[in-house]
């Protein structure tokens, strides 16, 4: 979001977490020119901590709000459902609303729950179906000063939802073909991007196959999609770890897992004519693919993820 007055901040935090273009315009152009702002934001940090979250309240309150207009990742727009609940808690009544404006693919504003971080470095969730975004802009050009690696490792989250929306239970057969297509275009426009990251049409393409990814669905109850979530919400948030990076990390392996564990019901299309065949081909791609952008090698602390990961499983 951005800071409390006409005077962008100073610091160097990049990407959507400081002062982008992006919320410049939003900040300037749209919503001061039809009165509608009361206050701006910027303190909510990756993997969303309770600190500025609980400063985010007090900001909202002080300057009397009755919505949140969320600019960025999964972030801040997790960190608006936080602050939301935590004020429908307090005050009681109907949930106030939230504009989701998105300027990465990780789909967070699809979804009915609330990852923050708490005090002590763990990742938790509260959710509510009051809480999903009551408007979502999806532009490709609001896109543009978004990070390289920012949006393409969150095409890789995209692909996460997918892969494992395919074979979580309750997801009917509509939904898993929305599945297939976002895989499609996944795997056609996030390469074509990274080759051509000024084409609006291939961002907008990305936004819409991240939408089809994370298709709202009414769940009783929030919880991870899959393994490879799992595994991503625990390591992104004990080691500082980005969501789109956790992917990169967590969704390969898990797929060859599911080679072995899974049912014939989670055979993917096309099929080689064997589960296993299937798994390991998709692994194989993944691999591939996330060479081709750039995301696969990652320097994080080897030996403590095993031993986190020892301690999980």
């Amino acid at each position: 979001m951005s800071t409390l007055d006409d005077t962008p901040p100073q610091d160097t935090v990049s990407g959507f977490y400081g002062w982008t273009d992006t919320l410049k315009g939003i900040y300037y152009v749209f919503l001061r020119n039809v009165t509608a702002h009361g206050a701006t934001f910027y303190g909510i940090g990756e993997h969303t901590p309770i600190a500025g979250i609980r400063e985010g309240i007090r900001i909202f309150k002080e300057n009397g709000c009755d919505v949140i207009v969320s600019v960025g990742g999964g972030s801040p727009i997790d960190g608006s459902k936080a602050i939301l609940y935590s004020i429908q808690l307090e005050t009681g009544g109907a949930t106030l609303k939230q504009i989701a404006i998105p300027t990465t693919l990780s789909a967070a504003e699809y979804s009915i729950g609330a990852g923050f971080t708490t005090d002590e470095g763990e990742k938790i969730a509260v959710s509510s179906q009051d809480l999903a975004p009551a408007g979502i802009i999806l532009d490709g050009e609001l896109t543009l000063p978004t990070p390289e690696r920012l949006w393409l490792s969150t095409g890789i989250r995209s692909l996460d939802h997918a892969v494992e929306n395919l074979y979580r239970p309750g997801v009917s057969f509509p939904v898993k073909q929305l599945m297939y297509a976002a895989l499609k275009d996944l795997f056609h426009y996030l390469p074509a991007s990274k080759k051509d990251p000024t084409n609006v049409e291939y961002r907008q393409r990305l936004q819409l196959a991240s939408w089809m990814s994370l298709w709202p669905m009414k769940l009783q109850k929030y919880s991870a999609l899959g393994i490879s979530h799992s595994l991503g919400h625990k390591l992104g948030a004990r080691f500082s770890i980005p969501h789109g990076i956790t992917s990169c990390l967590t969704l390969a392996p898990t797929v060859v897992m599911k080679a072995d564990v899974g049912s014939e019901d989670d055979k993917k299309e096309p099929s080689t004519g064997s589960l296993e065949g299937d798994d390991l081909g998709l692994d194989t791609t993944l691999s591939a693919y996330k060479g081709a952008l750039g995301t696969q090698n990652q320097n994080y602390e080897v030996e403590r993820v095993v031993k986190l990961l020892e301690s999980i499983l």
